[in-house]
């Protein structure tokens, strides 16, 4: 019996249709689909969520619909959540109840802690058992950024902060290709809500490892990789030193935007945003002295595939 999650982003949409499975993955998957839809665009600066927006959000919304239907998924053995975008959005209750009148589809709008929480049961459902010994995971959003301190796959706490990838360049990319200028605004943005995160660890510890998940660290993995076609296995794992990171952060910030969407690697939509991840990255493994990142495709989505799968 086959179960689906419907991770509604602020920059991407996707949408898992997966059976249980006893091996190495505690799924099969089935259909799998990704639209860019950048729904919290001018989010930053109006503090409602846009038409243009809404309406990408919609057509995907169909989209996902019909492939629901073509696998005889019914509602109650889908999850479909929102975060950062619809949750700040105060027109994102409003939005939710189109998505239900317009398509069929229920979203329910989740808590940062419970983004947290599936994130890291995503994310700890694929990584070596070293690595979620003790780690520090983050999950870089279009809005939000989430940060969970875990041992042994077990959280220890997490905080998500307003910091997103859209909401970052909406504020600070002015140039192309970036300037000195551009980028360290971006990086002195980044440091301020990492210095809130740190402020909210009572020891104030950096866990052994750093994880990251979600479109920006596994886009920085593939493009490290020149991986083409995406192999979700091949960024499971993978480990970034910060000497290859940095020979990558380089290199995009030397090209025009238009030189970064030529790269097979960066999808639509993705080659302005990549920049302010690459900020981030670049202040979290500073900030706390790391030398290498691991990335990991699993996250939310299928934190949230478990979650309804493991209700039946």
């Amino acid at each position: 019996m086959a179960f689906a999650s419907i991770d509604t982003g602020s920059n991407t949409f996707r949408l898992l249709i997966a059976e249980p499975s006893s091996g190495a993955k505690p799924w099969q998957r089935v259909e799998y689909a990704h639209r860019m839809t950048r729904l919290g665009e001018g989010l930053h600066h109006t503090g409602r969520l846009c038409e243009a927006g809404m309406d990408r959000a919609i057509a995907s919304y169909r989209v996902f619909s019909e492939l629901l239907n073509k696998h005889g998924i019914p509602a109650e053995r889908t999850f479909a959540a929102a975060t950062a975008a619809m949750r700040e959005a105060e027109n994102g209750q409003a939005f939710a109840e189109r998505v239900k009148a317009e398509t069929g589809i229920e979203i329910q709008i989740i808590s940062g802690t419970d983004e947290a929480r599936m994130s890291l049961a995503g994310a700890s459902s694929v990584l070596e058992p070293a690595t979620r010994e003790d780690m520090l995971l983050f999950d870089i959003g279009g809005a939000s950024t989430e940060f969970i301190r875990a041992q042994n796959g077990v959280r220890i706490d997490d905080i998500s902060r307003k910091m997103g990838v859209v909401r970052l360049v909406e504020a600070h990319l002015q140039s192309d290709p970036p300037s000195i200028d551009d980028y360290e605004a971006l990086k002195a943005a980044a440091n301020e809500h990492l210095a809130a995160v740190e402020a909210h660890w009572p020891d104030h510890h950096a866990p052994r490892h750093l994880v990251g998940t979600a479109g920006t660290v596994t886009t920085l993995a593939a493009t490290a990789l020149d991986l083409c076609p995406y192999d979700a296995e091949q960024i499971n794992n993978y480990r970034m030193s910060r000497a290859d990171f940095i020979t990558l952060r380089d290199r995009l910030l030397s090209m025009t935007l238009e030189q970064r969407q030529q790269i097979r690697t960066i999808e639509p939509g993705r080659a302005d945003l990549i920049i302010a991840g690459l900020a981030i990255v670049d202040a979290v493994m500073q900030r706390w002295h790391y030398d290498e990142l691991i990335t990991v495709d699993a996250g939310l989505l299928e934190g949230l595939w478990l979650q309804i799968a493991n209700k039946a």
